[in-house]
């Protein structure tokens, strides 16, 4: 009786140690997805700050930067973002056109843990790079 619980022990021993790093992996994937997500909800709410900004009369491709800093600083992000202001778009409203002016807002984004994790895996690859994130908006021009 004691031989066999002694063998149960190892082996619910042994089945912990393999499915505890998938467990980790699953749950640290959880979360840095979730940090993704709210990195690009905040970059897509930042475009469209800026947007806003953009198409009132007399506002500069600075003030507009300026915006994009602000929100991104508010949402926690830290680092610059690339905006690039596009004011000669055109888009259709019944049955003329209209200008607009588009805003790209660009960020790199790291995973905390997933890119060391990747990196170890595969080497040298750039699989543990930054990703560059991006979000437009586009309004129609006042």
């Amino acid at each position: 009786m004691k031989r066999r619980l002694s063998s149960q022990r190892g082996q619910a021993l042994l089945e912990t140690a393999l499915v505890l790093p998938l467990v980790l992996l699953v749950a640290t994937s959880i979360f840095e997805f979730g940090r993704a997500y709210q990195t690009w909800q905040v970059l897509t709410n930042a475009s469209r700050e800026a947007a806003r900004i953009a198409v009132l009369p007399g506002t500069t491709d600075l003030d507009i930067q300026t915006r994009v800093q602000q929100y991104l600083t508010a949402g926690q992000l830290v680092g610059t973002a690339s905006v690039a202001v596009d004011r000669t778009r055109t888009i259709s409203i019944g049955l003329g056109t209209a200008g607009s002016t588009r805003i790209t807002v660009s960020y790199p984004f790291n995973f905390i843990v997933l890119n060391p994790v990747a990196r170890l895996v595969v080497g040298n690859s750039s699989l543990g790079a930054a990703l560059t994130m991006s979000a437009q908006a586009e309004m129609r021009n006042e």
